[in-house]
């Protein structure tokens, strides 16, 4: 019993990771909580499906032009919209959430509803892990989150546009002394934390189907990552999924599906009583504000 928990533990932490990071990393360097994260997800599913079966692309195609199509909607929410509301959390906060719900609602105003939209697995096959039968889809995905954990981290510390992300996510004032322009920052941020949450969606999705509720539960399990490990902490965000992925496996196993959004929703509450900064973040604790 101990290996299935052992192996699906580590898929679904490897999960959550994925989902996580694009938030995470927006947050990291415009300070934007980008809360249509989920409708992101669901939309970026969506426009592969119809790509592939409306218009009959190959599938490697369709999910290239979904994946660019929600890199350019992300780094347009900002340019078009936030770009007028930076600087008041608050703003931010209900406007991306507005457009989440807004992209969602809008789907289900078409059509795309029930267990009738799903993507086909990116890999076919099987093998054994730990005597536990996996097969080849989340094994890709365990193996996709790795490498993509090793890209961010080369592409942060050895491309210019990386180090300029470094330098907004420090100190974006003095980032702006040296010349790197904020406001392209923050749009290209948007665009690579869209592009990596639809990159999770097309790796995620075909495990399952595509639902427009599930936008909810993304967020959600997004923001709970990302708390618990620090808003802002790439490494954080995979200490997180770690902690909760295995938590929520457990407690499926042992007390019942539900208890995966339980999980999730005590980890957002129990850090912000006992550590409101995450595991790894660097904001002042409750007790240095007050």
């Amino acid at each position: 019993m101990l290996a299935p928990l052992l192996v699906y533990g580590l898929i679904n932490s490897v999960s959550l990771a994925l989902i996580a990071l694009g938030f995470s990393l927006t947050y990291g360097i415009s300070r934007i909580a980008n809360f249509a994260h989920g409708g992101l997800y669901v939309l970026t599913g969506f426009s592969a499906w119809f790509f592939f079966n409306r218009l009959h692309l190959n599938y490697y195609i369709s999910v290239i032009l979904a994946l660019v199509l929600i890199s350019f909607i992300g780094g347009l929410i900002y340019r078009l919209i936030l770009i007028r509301v930076r600087g008041m959390p608050l703003l931010e906060i209900i406007v991306t959430f507005a457009l989440g719900t807004a992209a969602l609602e809008t789907l289900r105003f078409f059509g795309f509803l029930g267990s009738n939209y799903s993507l086909p697995p990116l890999f076919r096959g099987s093998a054994n892990l730990l005597g536990v039968p996996v097969d080849a889809q989340r094994i890709a995905l365990v193996v996709i989150g790795g490498i993509l954990v090793l890209i961010l981290w080369l592409f942060t510390h050895h491309t210019r546009i990386g180090l300029a992300f470094r330098a907004c996510a420090q100190d974006e004032q003095a980032a702006m002394m040296l010349g790197i322009d904020s406001d392209l920052m923050a749009t290209l941020s948007l665009a690579l934390g869209a592009g990596l949450v639809g990159l999770a969606a097309i790796v995620v999705l075909p495990l399952g189907f595509i639902a427009t509720e599930s936008g909810s539960n993304i967020l959600v399990f997004s923001i709970a990552v990302c708390i618990l490990g620090g808003l802002e902490s790439p490494a954080g965000v995979i200490a997180a999924s770690l902690l909760i992925g295995y938590a929520q496996i457990f407690s499926v196993t042992y007390l019942g599906p539900h208890y995966q959004m339980i999980v999730a929703l005590l980890a957002i509450l129990i850090t912000l009583i006992l550590k409101p900064s995450g595991l790894f973040g660097k904001q002042k604790e409750l007790e240095e504000r007050v």
